[in-house]
């Protein structure tokens, strides 16, 4: 019969060592990708302690049930399975702070990143040389297997307006692909944001010049499997992080986003009023209606894919999200035009009127969509 472990006895358990290295990797529908990393990083990192952390916005393919698979054979393997939120940045954020070595990795679960340069990184890291290594695409020696021209352009000329608009020193503050002391990013992770595909320039940017950066070559491989996750709404996100930074953070992230949004709904009005009355010739009454109808209903399309990505609706949540949209959007009308005529009477300047009218409605729109249409479950 086995006997009772006692506090002060000689058989407690043995406390082992922790790991030295902690890779973090965000994944959505990358099943067949994860076994493959898993290997490389085996391969590659035999003198290391290491952990790697999957963190899955629950895949439809069932990513997370591969790598608990992984993770059965091996303790190093750990997952984390994210329900009812989406999103790389924020993904990384919740990695890291979930892993407990001192250093920790960020890379991407397509096998794009050159997972070789890993020792490299490390060692510089430990050796004190920099508190931040990142696999850089714009420095000598760097070399693409799977990088498209149109990818790489519109790459580029976001990494030169974050560099001039932000006043980042490193030369690829887009890179997905980095090293980091957890100490100094621990100490930036309340200023971050959880939304967005940019994690390291918001990383850096938050930083101020205060982390020493070491950037290194490597080589961008081709994606093995699945598709990326890039799509036309990143250009919208990356422009809304670049205007929050520029607040100092002051107005958030996805604020920004629901603002961009409501200018565009601005132009679809337009637009809409425009057609309405000048080709099907409807009374103004009816082709206002028609373009408020229509601009609320692209504002709810676009603030449903970008803005509350990480809350998406769906089904008939979709529906019933759309109706409760149209009713906050035409409180927020109300809301828009009371100000207006409140601040007119003070100050009969129209601009400055109809501005103060339209912040107040962006704002009262904004909060009432995250009570009551894209609410937190």
């Amino acid at each position: 019969m086995n006997e009772a472990i006692r506090p002060g006895s000689d058989n407690r358990p043995q406390a082992q060592e922790g790991p030295e290295l902690s890779v973090i990797v965000p994944t959505f529908n990358e099943r067949d990708n994860v076994t493959v990393l898993y290997r490389r990083l085996e391969a590659t990192l035999p003198n290391v302690a290491w952990e790697v952390v999957f963190v899955d916005d629950n895949s439809p393919d069932g990513t997370w049930d591969v790598v608990r698979a992984l993770a059965q054979r091996d303790s190093r393997v750990r997952c984390v399975r994210r329900i009812g939120r989406r999103g790389l940045s924020g993904a990384c954020i919740e990695g890291i702070l979930a892993s407990s070595a001192p250093f920790v990795a960020v890379i991407d679960a397509d096998l794009q990143h050159d997972e070789t340069q890993l020792p490299k990184m490390l060692l510089l890291l430990a050796s004190d040389q920099a508190d931040l290594v990142v696999g850089s695409r714009y420095i000598e020696g760097y070399k693409s297997e799977g990088f498209n021209k149109q990818r790489a352009g519109a790459s580029a000329l976001a990494t030169e307006v974050a560099r001039k608009m932000l006043r980042v020193e490193i030369a690829d503050p887009m890179s997905g692909f980095f090293m980091v002391r957890r100490d100094r990013f621990e100490e930036l992770a309340p200023k971050l944001s959880v939304h967005g595909f940019k994690i390291l320039l918001d990383l850096v940017a938050t930083a101020h010049g205060s982390l020493r950066a070491v950037e290194i070559p490597y080589t961008f491989g081709a994606r093995q499997h699945g598709e990326s996750k890039l799509d036309s709404m990143v250009a919208l996100d990356f422009l809304g992080l670049v205007l929050a930074k520029l607040s100092n953070d002051t107005v958030s992230l996805r604020f920004i986003l629901f603002a961009m949004v409501g200018g565009i709904g601005l132009v679809v009005h337009l637009t809409t009023l425009f057609i309405a009355l000048r080709v099907f010739k409807a009374p103004f009454a009816e082709a206002q209606a028609a373009g408020a109808i229509v601009a609320m209903t692209s504002n709810f399309i676009l603030n449903n894919f970008l803005t509350y990505r990480d809350q998406r609706l769906k089904g008939f949540a979709l529906l019933r999200g759309l109706i409760a949209f149209y009713i906050v959007c035409s409180v927020g009308l109300l809301a828009n035009v009371g100000v207006a005529f409140s601040v007119y009477d003070q100050e009969p300047i129209w601009w400055l009127a109809g501005m103060a009218g339209a912040l107040m409605g962006v704002v009262w729109n904004y909060a009432m969509s995250g009570l009551f249409v894209w609410r937190k479950k």
